[in-house]
């Protein structure tokens, strides 16, 4: 059994790992590479390669758990922003871990299906409540959630804060992770294939009722695009046609301006190779609409 100092060391490293993916722009993992995680020379995986619960038996709390496949437990997040997890069917084991993670408020990892074999981590979450009487553990993903009174009675401004929530830290990830798949981590626009330097773009924003995080409601911009496409200096036809703002156009400046932008005016957007995954023309017609205007 590892110290409780050697856990917290070995957690640590493990949400630096992940915080260095990020930023290498990798918002996908798969599950070879979450299985061979090494802390040093010590193998440690990060999923569990049968269940959707990873409890090492050298650590006293729970390490990790998954969603996103079909399993023999009824997990998923509710509309109160929490992952609930249902207990074990027997008692000890997995409970006896995730309790004492509720307990020694251990942060945790929770990573999330996006397609059969690849995930993506929102960490660190931290169990926040067991219903016992729905047999059901809840799980944070937001940490300030950490600090509701009763995550189990939630007010109406806990409710309405956590739903806002769950949709910054999970589907956001999701949406970024599926569009990036679609777009082979490639810009629409300009053809740059650097992920740690795009974006996932909405073509409805995600403030707004059609906006969804879709597939089809998103495109892999480069940073440079995509606050172009944001401020309605390029707009893109139903028709997938980038055009560039008149002024822009008229405007002389250096050569980012001039290879970045002008040059871009009137050509073809970069579509996914699956149909079901290109951009909606509805959402794209409506977008058109204000940058015509």
């Amino acid at each position: 059994m590892y110290s409780s100092a050697e856990q917290q060391a070995i957690r640590k490293d493990i949400f630096r790992w992940l915080d260095r993916r990020l930023e290498l722009g990798a918002y996908e993992l798969t599950r070879d590479e979450l299985v061979n995680y090494r802390y040093g020379d010590t193998p440690i995986p990060l999923l569990d390669r049968a269940r959707g619960i990873r409890n090492p038996k050298d650590f006293d709390a729970t390490l990790s758990i998954m969603t996103g496949v079909k399993g023999t437990y009824n997990d998923g997040i509710s509309d109160d922003g929490f992952v609930h997890y249902e207990y074990q069917s027997r008692d000890g084991g997995d409970n006896t871990k995730l309790k004492r993670a509720l307990e020694q408020k251990t942060g945790m990892i929770y990573f999330q299906g996006v397609r059969p074999g690849v995930y993506v981590a929102h960490y660190p979450v931290y169990v926040v409540a067991d219903d016992t009487v729905r047999r059901t553990f809840l799980i944070a993903l937001e940490e300030s959630m950490r600090f509701f009174g009763d995550p189990l009675n939630m007010t109406v401004d806990e409710r309405r804060y956590a739903e806002r929530a769950v949709k910054q830290r999970l589907h956001q990830p999701v949406f970024r992770a599926r569009v990036m798949h679609a777009y082979a981590s490639t810009c629409a626009v300009c053809h740059l294939k650097h992920a740690e330097l795009l974006d996932a773009a909405h073509i409805i924003e995600d403030s707004a009722l059609a906006g969804l995080a879709v597939v089809t409601n998103g495109m892999a911009l480069c940073k440079l695009h995509h606050a172009a496409y944001d401020r309605n200096l390029m707009g893109i036809t139903p028709d997938y046609e980038v055009r560039i703002n008149r002024a822009l156009l008229d405007e002389i400046d250096g050569p980012m301006l001039r290879h970045g932008l002008q040059d871009m005016h009137g050509t073809s957007l970069v579509l996914p190779a699956r149909r079901g995954d290109r951009p909606s023309r509805e959402g794209l017609a409506a977008r058109w609409e204000q940058f015509a205007a």
